[in-house]
């Protein structure tokens, strides 16, 4: 039964068209490295000094017993920096590969800076990493949107990896002043594009099987005035002809006034997913 119905879907496919925007173009930044880079480096400039995000502290949580101290760790994707430096303090020895160069930058100042001499990284695009170098762990998080030839980079994943993989990325539903609009005036929605579950059978076609864990999650957003709040919490709306007074009246069930600020409390998931190479 399992066996008829490969071949009938694409699923790497249905990834690509998810990666494009509500008007059926690819954006800019997917497929133009330099503004990539551009966004980064602004990041970067108006965030320096940021912590990591609250939630990455749950996450972590759950991959670290996954992994030895002794293990070798490939980290694609770094960003921030959210599990880098946990998992420098969990093991011996961490390489990092990602595309950005202000990035790596800022991550390498922060190394120098807090005195972590275990993490090495390289300039790279993970769908354009060929070394035949093999980790005891491969990980991933919230690494793969602007990967197209996601297959490729999957099964790249597996091959790298000698004990484990790890791969994961966050999802969540709407927030429920969008529904509310739904619901009550009609507005349609940029409902997420795509999700864990594309990711999952991706890794079916490839005759990877496996495990997955969702994790609870919780964040607060928080901005400076009312219109900036007003702003971030219409744009899921795909209606032309907002009318603000709707979305005021939508939003105000679910922001909280504190402290000269709003506050918007949202719950959302990851979906965690590992397999062991040599199982599949």
């Amino acid at each position: 039964m399992i066996t008829e119905g490969r071949g009938k879907v694409d699923f790497e496919q249905i990834w690509q068209e998810g990666m494009k925007d509500w008007s059926g173009r690819m954006p800019e930044r997917m497929i133009n490295d330099t503004l990539e880079e551009q966004f980064w480096a602004k990041y970067i400039e108006k965030n320096a000094g940021k912590e990591p995000d609250p939630y990455a502290e749950g996450i972590f949580k759950i991959i670290a017993p996954f992994i030895a101290q002794s293990d070798t760790v490939l980290e694609i994707g770094p960003g921030w920096g959210n599990y880098t430096f946990p998992l420098a303090k969990h093991v011996e020895k961490l390489t990092c590969v990602d595309s950005s160069a202000s990035m790596i930058e800022y991550l390498q100042r922060k190394c120098d800076d807090d005195g972590y001499n275990n993490i090495s990284f390289i300039h790279e695009k993970w769908e354009d990493y060929n070394k035949s170098e093999q980790y005891d762990i491969v990980f991933g998080m919230n690494c793969f949107y602007r990967i197209y030839e996601i297959k490729r980079a999957l099964q790249q994943i597996h091959t790298s990896a000698k004990k484990l993989a790890i791969i994961g990325v966050t999802f969540a539903p709407m927030r429920p002043h969008y529904i509310d609009l739904h619901n009550k005036f009609g507005y349609a929605l940029k409902y997420p594009r795509r999700d864990y579950i594309d990711l999952m059978n991706i890794l079916y076609e490839l005759d990877i099987h496996a495990n997955c864990q969702i994790v609870n999650l919780e964040k607060t957003y928080t901005y400076n005035s009312y219109d900036e709040m007003i702003h971030a919490n219409s744009v899921k709306l795909l209606t032309p002809n907002i009318e603000r007074a709707q979305v005021e009246e939508a939003v105000k069930n679910y922001v909280e006034f504190k402290e000269g600020r709003y506050h918007y409390k949202h719950q959302f998931k990851a979906a965690i997913l590992y397999w062991h190479p040599s199982f599949t």
